[in-house]
């Protein structure tokens, strides 16, 4: 299936790169539903190349979320309703009425506020080592505001120390995530973290009604088990698989089982209908 990386312009006042692979307009001819994915805080649309090479048959969009990646970096609009409008006028801009949306980590997060806020987008949610809560300014919040710019290769691998990671990461990811690191600069780290934990919580303000599968690794420090359970019982009908052996960097460790699971969910929902 082709690919390519688009420009898009959003009625949200930025420019955004957006990974597309297949046909959009044909998918909705067909009366299906393209996958939207939602990458990680400090990451971009690139930390879900080996998803996608595992997902070859699948229309997908990838977009870098505001100051991540490629993407436009303003000083400003990084509130998780900011965020997320960023993501409905990415919809609009590509002539997608509804997707599947797929959340990685704090993407997941976005992805939920998506669900409470604009349930007719979502044909689907599924949830990757997402967190039920960032509320509150977290300990680690000082370390970023003594962030100073050009961002230190050091400091960004270092940063990694911070996941337990089971499996073996091939190196080549690993340096991809450095890139991404570094291509924030440090007030970005800042807004875009002030951001999540200045919020309201998604499942606190509305209701979740998608079909939502929620992949959680069992050795995650930052999202533990009581948590991810209790957002699977706000999600009516989630559907919760624990990875055992697994951290919290789901799609770094296990992207094939990822996709094995999401294309299995996908299957059964299209039985359904």
């Amino acid at each position: 299936m082709e690919s390519e990386v688009r420009t898009v312009s959003l009625n949200t006042g930025i420019n955004v790169p957006c990974f597309v692979q297949g046909n959009l307009d044909q998918a909705a001819d067909d009366g299906g539903a393209p996958l939207l994915l939602l990458h990680a805080w400090g990451e971009s649309w690139r930390s879900f190349d080996r998803l996608i090479a595992s997902l070859p048959a699948f229309v997908i969009m990838a977009p870098d979320l505001r100051g991540h990646g490629d993407a436009n970096k303003p000083e400003s609009g990084y509130a998780l309703s900011e965020v997320v409008g960023d993501v409905v006028a990415l919809l609009e801009a590509l002539g997608v009425k509804h997707a599947h949306i797929v959340g990685s980590s704090s993407g997941g997060y976005v992805a939920q506020q998506l669900a409470v806020t604009h349930p007719g987008l979502l044909a689907s949610l599924t949830l990757v080592g997402a967190p039920l809560s960032l509320h509150g300014k977290p300990p680690f919040a000082d370390e970023f505001e003594r962030l100073t710019d050009p961002v230190s290769e050091n400091w960004v691998r270092e940063s990694f120390a911070w996941y337990k990671m089971l499996h073996a990461v091939p190196s080549s990811y690993i340096e991809d995530r450095v890139r991404d690191g570094r291509a924030m600069p440090a007030s970005i780290w800042r807004a875009s973290l002030r951001g999540f934990y200045e919020a309201v919580p998604p499942t606190e303000t509305g209701e979740i009604s998608v079909p939502t599968l929620m992949l959680w690794g069992a050795h995650d420090h930052l999202v533990p088990r009581q948590h991810h359970e209790t957002l699977a019982r706000r999600i009516k009908g989630a559907r919760l698989k624990v990875y055992e052996g697994t951290g919290h960097l789901v799609l770094w460790e296990c992207p094939e089982r990822v996709a094995e699971d999401l294309t299995s969910f996908l299957g059964e929902l299209f039985k359904r209908t």
